[in-house]
């Protein structure tokens, strides 16, 4: 794939390489419901969304999306739209309720029938084993701040590599470990809710072990075809000028944000400022020998999870922060521009910034589009119609900064639009809709919206019309 392949032609439309995989991706909490059926345990999602005042509404993942029931329906909805690749994410209480021991076969069964129906629609399986539902059992014995989750976790990873291998292509270990320990166990608004500046450090850090720890498990049990990849939440940081103070604080998110993820898995070793940055809150003794060098198993890709930059400066932020006091003397400013219903703000430019970083960072690591999409209000109109501009105003400029950071020489494979379906948004409930296609809890009937028949035509032409 070269920067040649990404050139727009004479029609004005920017098309993208061919062999480029269009995507589309869910998480299994959001989407599956049979929250208790067929030996499925609870979670750490199923635990925090049960406590009074974590979710909006109350709202819980029991039912979501009903996808545990529609299988077929939303393989079909995939098909119509003519998605080449698919990716969703094991629930780990599904096929190994407390972590440990041997899998439950009517999890496994459940998988094995989605990929099986995938593949049958000529759609690619990419599997994610951790999208942040952590059996609960693992969690009372101390969760991600524990070093011995991490071995659970690359036990967990051989069962699924046993189970699906020889039919699933694409294995991602971690989805976005940033959120699962600084939200979870930073400043609690993700389950499991506690508040701990050094067990959100001590999680990071255990998570960056379980991802080592589990691409090599897959390396050992999968055909030599398949590929390793792990899925990062990157922060496009900004500094909001160039004062010296202001980018300081834009290294000190780096560091805690990008760094602290990046540096382990791709040069074995912990950033020297992330360290002094963080002394405050801990010492990483808990980092033990050989630690590092395991996080750095090789993978063979990188997935992206892009949806809007962080602009910081020199002060200090009023809210409480995830930041495991790297963010001492940080303000968080608000970026301008149009801004989604989840009150973040639309700039594709980020998402342009973070790829040729990467290009420049980690040239030889091909990188994939995991995740990038837009939550607005969206709704049925009278006639059964969801109308949805902004989105495709969204997805078409993102679509576009991607091409641009093709055409500069960014190895981009692929893009996954988040999301398939409306789905449970985490502590925000059924409030938000970022799914492409509308779905009606009450009756679970899924409509595509506009923004899911232009995906259609994008996939179709393997481009975008002109901006």
């Amino acid at each position: 794939m070269t920067a040649l392949d990404a050139r727009t032609d004479t029609t004005t439309v920017l098309r993208f390489p061919a062999g480029f995989r269009w995507g589309t991706a869910t998480a299994a909490y959001q989407i599956e419901g049979a929250a208790t059926e067929d030996g499925r345990t609870p979670s750490i999602w199923d635990t925090f969304s049960r406590t009074p005042g974590k979710v909006r509404n109350g709202d819980t993942g029991d039912i979501a999306a009903d996808h545990y029931h529609r299988v077929d329906e939303d393989v079909a909805l995939m098909r119509r739209l003519g998605v080449t690749d698919y990716r969703f994410s094991i629930a780990w209480p599904r096929v190994q309720p407390t972590g440990r021991g041997p899998a439950v076969r009517k999890g496994l069964d459940f998988y094995r029938r989605l990929v099986d129906r995938l593949l049958d629609a000529g759609i690619r399986p990419v599997a994610t084993l951790y999208h942040w539902d952590l059996p609960q059992e693992l969690e009372d014995a101390g969760g991600w701040p524990q070093r011995e989750t991490a071995y659970r976790f690359a036990e967990y990873a051989g069962i699924m590599a046993d189970a699906l291998g020889d039919r699933v292509a694409t294995w991602t270990t971690l989805n976005e470990p940033w959120c699962a320990a600084f939200l979870g166990y930073g400043n609690g608004v993700h389950a499991p809710g506690r508040t701990s500046a050094v067990a959100s450090l001590r999680a990071a850090h255990h998570l960056n072990l379980a991802h080592g720890l589990a691409a090599r498990t897959l390396r050992g049990r999968l055909p030599g075809a398949a590929e390793v990849s792990l899925t990062l939440n990157l922060h496009a940081v900004r500094p909001c000028s160039q004062a010296p103070e202001d980018l300081d604080a834009a290294r000190r998110i780096d560091a805690v944000g990008n760094r602290i993820f990046l540096d382990p898995v791709f040069h074995g070793r912990l950033p020297e400022d992330l360290v002094r940055d963080t002394a405050p809150v801990t010492d990483w003794s808990f980092v033990a020998d050989g630690d590092l060098a395991a996080a750095a198993a090789p993978i063979d890709s990188l997935g992206i999870n892009y949806y809007s930059p962080s602009v910081v400066g020199a002060g200090t932020s009023e809210s409480p922060s995830p930041w495991a006091g790297a963010e001492r003397h940080v303000r968080f400013e608000p970026a301008p521009g149009p801004r989604t219903a989840m009150d973040w703000p639309v700039d594709a430019d980020g998402l342009y910034e973070l790829l040729t970083r990467l290009r420049d960072e980690l040239p030889d690591v091909p990188l994939v589009i995991t995740e990038n999409g837009a939550a607005y209000d969206d709704y049925a109109d009278p006639s059964g119609n969801v109308k949805d501009p902004e989105r495709v105003a969204y997805l078409h400029a993102h679509l576009a900064a991607v091409h641009r950071a093709l055409a500069d020489g960014a190895d981009v494979r692929g893009y996954f639009l988040w999301s398939l379906l409306d789905n449970f948004e985490w502590a925000y409930g059924y409030s938000k809709r970022f799914g492409i296609v509308h779905v009606d809890f009450a009756t679970q009937r899924r409509t595509l919206k506009d923004s899911a028949r232009w995906y259609a035509e994008v996939i179709a032409r393997g481009g975008l019309e002109g901006a």
